[in-house]
Parts: C-alpha cells; sequence; structure tokens
C-alpha cells in the first residue's frame, strides 16, 4: 500500500467522535450545570422585583411632574388614577391637557400599586408575589422609598 492511500484511509476513520470523546463531553456540560445552575435558580424573582423598582421610578417621575404642574401631589383618595385624568380641575387647574401616564402602572405579577400621599411627598408600594399587604422573602411587600436606597 502507497504512503498516500494509507493517508486517505486515516482520514476517513476520522470522520465522527468516538463514544468516549462524546462522554466526555457530556460530562464536563453535566460539571458546568452543577456550578452554574445554583445560582440562576431564585433569580426570576429576584429580577421581578427589581423591575418593580424601575417601574415605581416611572410612576415617581410622572408624579413629580405633577407636582411640578400643580403645585401638590394628589391625594391618597385620588390615587394614581389622578396621572390619567385630572380628578378635580378646580384644584388643579393647571392639570396637563394630555395624562401624565397613559394607563395605570402595574407590578411585575400585573397588580396596580398602592399609593399614599405623605408628609414628605408619597410612598408607592407593591404587595409583591403573593398580592397581600405583608409577607416575607417573594412574597415581601415593595416600598419605592426603599428601591432608591
Amino acid at each position: 500500500m502507497s504512503r498516500k492511500s494509507a493517508a486517505v484511509k486515516r482520514k476517513k476513520t476520522k470522520n465522527a467522535f468516538s463514544l468516549l470523546e462524546l462522554l466526555v463531553v457530556i460530562l464536563i456540560l453535566g460539571i458546568l450545570a452543577a456550578f452554574v445552575a445554583p445560582n440562576l435558580i431564585g433569580k426570576g424573582e429576584q429580577a421581578k422585583r427589581d423591575l418593580v423598582c424601575v417601574q415605581m421610578s416611572s410612576a415617581g417621575q410622572a408624579l413629580d411632574m405633577f407636582k411640578l404642574d400643580n403645585g401638590l401631589y394628589p391625594e391618597t383618595e385620588e390615587g394614581l388614577e389622578a396621572l390619567i385624568s385630572n380628578p378635580d380641575p378646580d384644584k388643579y387647574p393647571n392639570y396637563r391637557n394630555t395624562p401624565y401616564m397613559k394607563s395605570l402602572p402595574k407590578d411585575s405579577w400585573q397588580n396596580t400599586f398602592g399609593y399614599l400621599k405623605n408628609e414628605n411627598g408619597y410612598e408607592l408600594i407593591s404587595f409583591g408575589a403573593d398580592r397581600k399587604e405583608g409577607g416575607t422573602g417573594d412574597a415581601e411587600d415593595i416600598f419605592f422609598s426603599k428601591c432608591r436606597k
């Protein structure tokens, strides 16, 4: 057999991975998954909580624009609906011709934010994953004043 035909024969036999090579690759992928998966588990809920703070910031900017135009924040009873339409034209004569927001902002669990006017301005609240006041862990309430820290 000539050298050329032996080289061609060797080249043809090395066209696929061997079973051992595939097992090594699967083992490496398994080891990587064992290290990466624990770090990713639970991050989805934290991402939702972080997104709530971003959404609250957007609503907060609209509330600040409302105050800039009208001299005060909406009353607790008027709520965030005051950003959609003028609740009292006599009380807010400088209300814009267009709403401050197109729709009421919602949290990551599709609930509207709670709104409280206080002596320092306002507080926005999301009741978290359980949609109830209070809670711990993923169900803990989210306050805008704590997001800004």
